[in-house]
This record gives structure tokens, C-alpha cells and sequence, in this order.
């Protein structure tokens, strides 16, 4: 596996590998309740370091980085913590068998002594995907149906096209690893932010922002171009205390080795918290509505206060300096590029006049926006993928 790519059958690039841990050296294809398996945490390429400085900080075994992802080793309630907690973290897949495989008889005979029992229930529907890559097995839809057989034949799970329960089969250099996607449907949606604005961010993208600028819990959050509300809610709802995955479900609820009571303790224990730390305000009356209903949606209406008015308008709260967090327009999607030169300039006039001892943090994917603003940025983060547009993030110290 040494200096060879890895590339997840989520079409993430994995980069070289990493030196697996220890419990991960030997090919394995039993199940695996009852000993540290691996978990890959998706997430952009670039934000890595990001989301696994996260990941330390929550108390997760973190193994590895690889572009997209971080690796983590834990059991069955640290995937479902991971999935509950993480803000920054895409979806969390969970590896469940390794081993060679030169061709499909040997795919076929393999398959069929994993453990699937373990891991999959025999009443609950599945659906498998392979991607097949470098290796002397190349036909994507052969190996899908062969692992499809072997779970149908030793188990009795139904597969099925649409399933909401995903096994995922890579075969790359001859080695076959199977995983499953505990998450279900991705983990920005979290099923609060139900009303939003044209192009918003994803939470988790935001949440990673967030965490890049220092953002810390408790502390003044100022978006003057606030759409409905991501960046604001989610201050909020670190203060606040609560998980980001309390109000939807997962695929792992449907998983044979989910525990409900545990999980149930597990969501508990939200703190409770007073004062007002997102502040949000933009020239949208439609756009500020969303993210007032938003923000009561969410349980954190307490801890928001929202505005209709211009960022030239934009005045700091009665607290100490914080940050100012924005995802202006970019002109790829939304507005015309020439005209939001003089919206930028506005930002960076707001800020450096009113905003004394504030630091800033500015999304956009046109480094010429960013100076339009005047402001003293430090260099750029990486270019991150967000809907096919790549984006960076400004930020400044102190004003």
C-alpha cells in the first residue's frame, strides 16, 4: 500500500496512504463489534487539519489524515457520537472488511465470510456501490453485484436501488475494502435551516470557517450579510451547547449494531445559556425573516438577534470585540461582479471605522473582492470546493 493512491468510493481523493494502525494491519473480514475498528470522517480537501483538530478536541482516537478525510479508531458509539457531535465533518463511514481479491470468484468467496450479521440487520434494505480501480477486478457493476449476493444469500437483507443504507465496496490494487455510510444523508443537513437564501453555505462548511478563524464558544459573532443565518446559528449553537445532529435521523438507527437506549443518553445533556452572542443583519428583509425563523427552529432564538439594514449601517454590539464572519456575493452565482467592488469597499470601510479590536473572517472566490475591501488580510487558506465554485478564506487580526 506504500506511496500508492487511495481514492473513497465518495469520489474523495485519499492521497497517499498513511501507515494503517495497528488493529487495521492484517486483512480482516469479520465483523467488527466488538474491537477499535477504523472510521473515515469526509470532508473537503483542504479543511483536513481543520476537522481533526475538532475531532481531538471532542476526545476522538484520531489515526490519520488523507486529502478529504480524517481517520479515527473507535467502536459502534463513537461512530454515533461522531455523527451527533462533529459540526465540520461531512459523513462518517465506517470500514467493516478488508482482503485481497484477483478476480470475482475470489470477490464472491470473500464477501460471503464478513460478518454481516454484525454490522447489517436482515430486515432493513440496502444498496451497494463499488468502484473498481488499478485492479485485475474492473467492472464496477460486477463487483457491486457480487458483494450485493453474498449480503442477500448469508444475511437475507433485501438489496434494493434507492435504500437509504449504503455499503460502499472499493477494490484498488487488487485490495477490496468495504465500508458503510452511517450517516445517511449528508451531515449539513440537519434539518433546521429549512428556509434559506439564494447559494447559502453548508453548516459544516461554515462551522469549519468558523473553527479556522479561532472563533471561540461564547464569544460576539457579526455577520452583515447574514442570508439566513448559518454563520450566526452556528455561534449560537455552540454556545448553546447543542449537537448539531439532535434533530434528524441517521443511518446507523437502522444498523444491527445500534443501541437505542445508549443513543438516547447520548443525545442528552445540552447546557442551557443566556445572552445574546450572533448578531446578523442584512439589506434582505426576506433573507433576515428566514433567519429569524431559522434561528427559532433551532432552539437558540435567545442567543440571535437579527436586523434589516445595509452593511454600511452595520454598528458592533455592546460587547468586547469578537468577529465579523461574511460570505459576501462572489459575482459566479449571484450579483454582478462589477458592481460588488464598491459593496466589498463598503465592508472594509464598515469594519475599519466602527469595528475597533474586531477580527474578520471574508469567504469569496475572487481574490480581487478581497482587496477591494483594504484590509489588512493575512495570507489565504486553501481553495475549497463549495458547489463547484472554489472559495478561500480572508482573515485578518485584530483591527
Amino acid at each position: 500500500m506504500r506511496g500508492r493512491q487511495r481514492r473513497f468510493s465518495t469520489g474523495f481523493d485519499w492521497g497517499p496512504a498513511p501507515k494503517p494502525p495497528r488493529y487495521f494491519q492484517q486483512e480482516r473480514s469479520r465483523g467488527v463489534r466488538d474491537q477499535a475498528f477504523e472510521i473515515f470522517l469526509t470532508v473537503q480537501p483542504g479543511l483536513e487539519e481543520v476537522l481533526a483538530n475538532e475531532a481531538r478536541e471532542a476526545g476522538f482516537n484520531v489515526t490519520g489524515q488523507v486529502s478529504g478525510g480524517v481517520l479515527i479508531a473507535g467502536l459502534w458509539p463513537e461512530v454515533w457520537r461522531a455523527n451527533l457531535t462533529l459540526r465540520g465533518a461531512g459523513r462518517v463511514l465506517v470500514r467493516v472488511a478488508e482482503f485481497r481479491a484477483m478476480h470475482l470468484a475470489q470477490l464472491d468467496k470473500r464477501a460471503r465470510k464478513v460478518d454481516w450479521g454484525a454490522v447489517l440487520r436482515p430486515d432493513v434494505a440496502v444498496r451497494v456501490e463499488a468502484t473498481c480501480r488499478g485492479s485485475r477486478i474492473y467492472h464496477n457493476k460486477a463487483a457491486g453485484q457480487r458483494v450485493a449476493r453474498a449480503i442477500t444469500e448469508e444475511l437475507g437483507a433485501p438489496i434494493e436501488a434507492k435504500a437509504g443504507l449504503r455499503v460502499m465496496v472499493r477494490i484498488e490494487d487488487d485490495l477490496c475494502t468495504i465500508s458503510l455510510d452511517s450517516s445517511g444523508a449528508p451531515l449539513h443537513q440537519r434539518g433546521l435551516k429549512q428556509a434559506v437564501s439564494k447559494a447559502p453555505m453548508r453548516e459544516t462548511l461554515a462551522a469549519l470557517f468558523l473553527r479556522q478563524c479561532g472563533y471561540q464558544t461564547g464569544e460576539a459573532l457579526v455577520d452583515p450579510m447574514c442570508g439566513s443565518g448559518t454563520f450566526v446559528l452556528e455561534a449560537a449553537e455552540r454556545t448553546a451547547g447543542l449537537h448539531p445532529g439532535r434533530a434528524r435521523p441517521f443511518a446507523f438507527e437502522q444498523m444491527a449494531s445500534f443501541d437505542a437506549e445508549r443513543w438516547a443518553q447520548m443525545k442528552r445533556g445540552a447546557a442551557a445559556t443566556s445572552g445574546c452572542v450572533g448578531f446578523g443583519s442584512d439589506r434582505d428583509q426576506g433573507a433576515v425573516q428566514k433567519a429569524v425563523a431559522n434561528a427559532d427552529r433551532a432552539g437558540v432564538a435567545e442567543l440571535c438577534h437579527f436586523a434589516t439594514k445595509p452593511i454600511s449601517e452595520a454598528r458592533p454590539p455592546d460587547t468586547p470585540p469578537g468577529l465579523i464572519m461574511v460570505n459576501p456575493p462572489y459575482g459566479t452565482r449571484i450579483g454582478n461582479k462589477k458592481l460588488l467592488y464598491g459593496l466589498y469597499a463598503a465592508l472594509g470601510d464598515t469594519a475599519r471605522t466602527h469595528f475597533r479590536g474586531w477580527r474578520l473572517g471574508l469567504v469569496t472566490s475572487d481574490a480581487g473582492l478581497a482587496r477591494a475591501t483594504g484590509l489588512p488580510f493575512d495570507p489565504p487558506g486553501p481553495y475549497i470546493d463549495h458547489g463547484g465554485v472554489k472559495i478561500r478564506l480572508h482573515q485578518t487580526g485584530p483591527l
